[in-house]
């Protein structure tokens, strides 16, 4: 596999150097009709929110327990989120991510957040269930294997409990993060879900800023990684939320920001439009920083792989894929196993293409 990182193609051109009209890309009727379903979601603009600072379990390489936002003292009155949730929506923020250490800890908060703003997702561990008066996406993250579990997140049995408590339930994402040395485990995990109708979807672990542990990914687990997904997209095509372009834009041996450049405050300096405008990244003290917002603070950017960060980063380049029928079907997937991931009700369709093309200006 070519990893190298090759000079970008003149503007203008795509993944194949194929320049073509975007009228002419889009007359192909399979891609004007996906192009069509997703256009209407262009309408999303996103925050996230640290809901609490406690966790009822605490993983190796926990984002989170990094930087100065777990310091930031805990505000539980439901009065003040649901009127920064006000605000929120007078600034034009249509989704929201709840996250933080444990968002189930305080379901009151997130109920509170549903109601004012009712379009987001709650990432969380799965050990204790939202209420249904929530009607967020829940991705449930899973780092392994039970055993793997146990090791690296102190927690027993917790795929079975994910299941227990999510089964059947349809704001449930299991999201699959791949690390260093549970690549193996996928097969063992997926077995466990698809019998149990849950779907899943894929991470890939990007470390924190100086950390040090044994998850951090090589070139060469990377390249596992990525052969690993493939095979799974493969083998359950009914209960994986995936791409052959979410694949290569996750696993390449650059990262996302070399990939496609970060739209996000902490690496935009950018004010005029977009995300660099209006993201924010509470903390559970309701302030931000803008010179840390990004979609999961204190992530070591040049290491970023991260499937929320990708949400952002890939779809908000269309104008780098469109100009090329192969390159626009793969941004086109994308897109589509975003929206649903990410938003209720959103079914994802079939793959319009299922072979791996190489981003805009790289190879493979």
């Amino acid at each position: 596999m070519n990893v190298k990182h090759t000079r970008k193609p003149p503007a203008g051109t795509g993944a194949s150097g194929t320049k073509m009209k975007f009228s002419d890309i889009i007359a192909d009727p399979a891609v004007r009709e996906r192009w069509e379903k997703v256009r209407k979601y262009f309408f999303l603009r996103e925050s996230t929110y640290d809901m609490t600072n406690r966790c009822n379990i605490r993983c190796d390489g926990c984002y989170y327990y990094e930087g100065d936002k777990q310091f930031a003292s805990e505000n539980g009155n439901p009065d003040d989120w649901r009127a920064l949730m006000k605000i929120e929506k007078e600034r034009g923020i249509t989704y929201v991510v709840l996250a933080g250490a444990e968002p189930s800890l305080v379901p009151e908060l997130c109920r509170v957040c549903y109601e004012e703003i009712p379009l987001g997702s709650i990432a969380s561990n799965g050990f204790k269930r939202i209420p249904e008066s929530v009607g967020y996406k829940i991705h449930i993250s899973v780092w392994g294997n039970d055993e793997t579990s146990l090791r690296v997140r102190s927690a027993k049995n917790l795929l079975l409990r994910q299941i227990e408590n999510y089964r059947g339930d349809p704001r449930a994402v299991w999201v699959y993060t791949f690390t260093r040395d549970n690549i193996g485990e996928i097969h063992e995990v997926m077995d466990i879900l698809s019998k149990n109708d849950c779907r899943a979807t894929f991470n890939v672990f990007s470390a924190p800023v100086g950390y040090t542990g044994g998850l951090r990914h090589t070139a060469e687990s990377l390249a596992r990684t990525r052969a690993a997904m493939m095979e799974v997209l493969s083998r359950y095509p009914d209960h994986v939320l995936f791409s052959p372009y979410n694949v290569v834009a996750h696993t390449h041996a650059q990262g996302l920001h070399d990939l496609y450049t970060c739209s996000y405050p902490r690496m935009n300096p950018s004010t005029d439009i977009g995300l660099g405008r209006s993201f924010r990244q509470y903390r559970t003290d309701l302030t931000w920083d803008r010179s840390a917002a990004c979609c999961v603070p204190d992530t070591d950017c040049a290491d970023c792989r991260h499937y929320a960060a990708g949400s952002a980063v890939v779809t908000a380049r269309l104008y780098r894929h469109g100009t090329d029928p192969e390159a626009f079907k793969a941004w086109l997937d994308y897109v589509d196993t975003y929206l649903a991931v990410w938003v209720m009700d959103y079914q994802k369709g079939e793959n319009l293409l299922n072979r791996m093309t190489p981003p805009p200006g790289f190879d493979l």
